[in-house]
């Protein structure tokens, strides 16, 4: 009997001693510090005064493209000249354009029924000589939540999904819910990534209304209201997009697009003036670590 307290107590000296160092070495445990993301400034280089400039901007090398719910205005990029339009009915089939893109003749557009729930999307194409609706691909009911700016990556796509905090949003999902996802060239869903937290925050109670691939390979978002252009970077490891900086620019949030012309170049809008603007973006160093480029 003497044997075996004097064995149990060994044991319990033995547990306590490794709980002691487990506990010492743990408090000694490194914590991670979120890097600061770089602080950059765009510059304005052009202002064209567009009715339309509602949800966001796209360009081709000859006009720009102002996208409003169910209307998208054609406008000369030299004179400011509304040269065509494509007009949809309110409450139609179409009810709520995001983003657009304009590619080998046609515009390539994010469609939601944005503020409508359960959430359901849509990528509309438009083409850009005649302005006609040219071909729909439905991507339906998605746990992703709404559609709001797609783009390629490799041989399929990049694409931002938003949930939101107020009544246009699921009730049971945050615009924490908000992802970035990839899909094969079918829209079939093959990974993603979650926004940094401290985003999230930055554009609560909404989400990212504007995104797209540099050709530097790393992705730039807008968020609702904010005139700040986040930058992107792919994690070496774990789910989470990494921010490597911020570029302050006079367009407050929405979608946008890069000029064809000019990879440094990108067109966006100022709702509360009703103009698309253009802006030159900085050189964007990667020097944070763990982060990558996107293979564009």
């Amino acid at each position: 009997m003497m044997i075996k307290r004097i064995l149990l107590l060994a044991i319990f000296a033995l547990v306590a001693s490794a709980q002691a160092f487990a506990q010492s070495r743990w408090a000694d445990w490194p914590t991670y510090e979120r890097p600061e993301p770089l602080q950059l400034q765009a510059a304005e280089i052009a202002r064209i005064e567009v009715p339309e400039a509602r949800q966001g901007a796209a360009a081709d090398a000859d006009h720009v493209y102002a996208i409003v719910n169910f209307a998208i205005g054609k406008y000369d990029r030299e004179t400011g000249e509304r040269v065509a339009a494509w007009e949809g009915p309110r409450g139609g089939l179409i009810g709520h354009l995001n983003s657009c893109f304009a590619e080998g003749g046609q515009l390539l557009c994010a469609n939601s029924n944005h503020p409508e729930v359960p959430m359901a999307s849509s990528v509309e194409i438009f083409d850009t000589e005649t302005m006609e609706h040219a071909g729909t691909r439905s991507l339906g009911l998605m746990d992703e939540g709404s559609l709001t700016w797609f783009d390629h990556l490799g041989a399929g796509w990049i694409v931002g999904f938003a949930h939101y905090n107020d009544e246009t949003g699921e009730p049971f999902k945050s615009n924490a819910y908000a992802g970035v996802h990839t899909f094969d060239k079918e829209w079939r869903r093959t990974g993603g990534w979650r926004l940094p937290p401290h985003l999230i925050a930055e554009m609560a109670p909404q989400a990212a209304s504007g995104g797209a691939l540099g050709e530097d390979g790393l992705l730039y978002i807008f968020g609702h209201d904010k005139p700040e252009l986040y930058v992107l970077a792919k994690p070496d490891m774990g789910p989470t997009l990494l921010h490597v900086a911020t570029i302050a620019v006079d367009a407050e949030g929405q979608a946008f697009s890069f000029d064809p012309e000019d990879p440094r170049v990108i067109w966006a809008i100022s709702r509360p003036n009703g103009q698309v603007r253009g802006f030159r973006l900085p050189e964007v160093p990667l020097e944070m670590e763990h982060a990558r480029r996107f293979a564009k």
